[in-house]
C-alpha cells in the first residue's frame, strides 16, 4: 500500500513543525524529512528550517546533548553506537565533538559493568573463554569500547 502524500501551504508546514519541536526535541534532518512528505520545494523546506532555527526551535547542540544523555541512560549505549546514531542523523562532526565534552568517560561507561553483569548470567558457552567471546561481542555491539570491556570482565572474575 502507497501513502499518498498531501501538499500543504508553507506556513500551515511551519506551525506543525514548530509545533513538534516545541514538544521535543529534533535535529535538522529529521524536519527536513517530515517536511519533504508534503511535498515543498527544496528552498520552501530550507528557509521553514531557517525560521525554527532563528526562533531556536530547533537547536542541534541542544539536541545532540539531549540525544547522547538519553541513549546512555535509557538505551544503556557507548560512544561509537552513539556517533553512529549521531551520523545517521546526518548532525555535523563538530557539534557531536562539542557535545560530547560535557559527558566524563565515567559517565559514558557507567552503565557497562551492570550491563555485563546482567549479561554474564544469561550467556550460555561450553567454556568461560567462550562466555567471555560471547561479552566481548555484546558489549562491543553495544558501542563500548575494548579496553573498558576487558576492564570490567577482570572485574567479574
Amino acid at each position: 500500500m502507497e501513502q499518498t502524500h498531501k501538499t500543504i501551504s508553507e506556513t500551515k508546514a511551519l506551525s506543525r513543525m514548530a509545533n513538534l519541536c516545541a514538544r521535543r526535541e529534533y535535529c535538522v534532518f529529521d524536519i527536513e524529512t517530515k517536511l519533504q512528505r508534503y511535498n515543498l520545494e527544496n528552498d520552501i523546506i530550507k528557509s521553514i528550517i531557517a525560521k525554527l532555527k532563528n526562533e531556536k526551535y530547533i537547536d542541534e547542540l541542544r539536541f545532540t546533548r539531549s540525544f547522547i544523555r538519553d541513549k546512555i541512560r535509557f538505551n544503556k549505549w557507548g560512544k561509537t553506537k552513539i556517533l553512529y546514531a549521531l551520523r545517521q542523523k546526518r548532525v555535523p562532526e563538530n557539534i557531536v565533538n562539542e557535545a560530547f565534552l560535557d559527558f566524563t568517560d565515567n559517565d559514558l561507561n557507567d552503565s557497562l559493568q551492570e550491563l555485563l553483569e546482567a549479561k554474564w548470567n544469561t550467556i550460555k558457552g561450553n567454556s568461560d573463554y567462550e562466555k567471555q567471546t560471547k561479552l566481548i561481542r555484546f558489549g562491543l555491539s553495544r558501542g563500548f569500547d575494548m579496553a573498558n570491556i576487558l576492564q570490567c570482565i577482570k572485574k567479574l572474575k
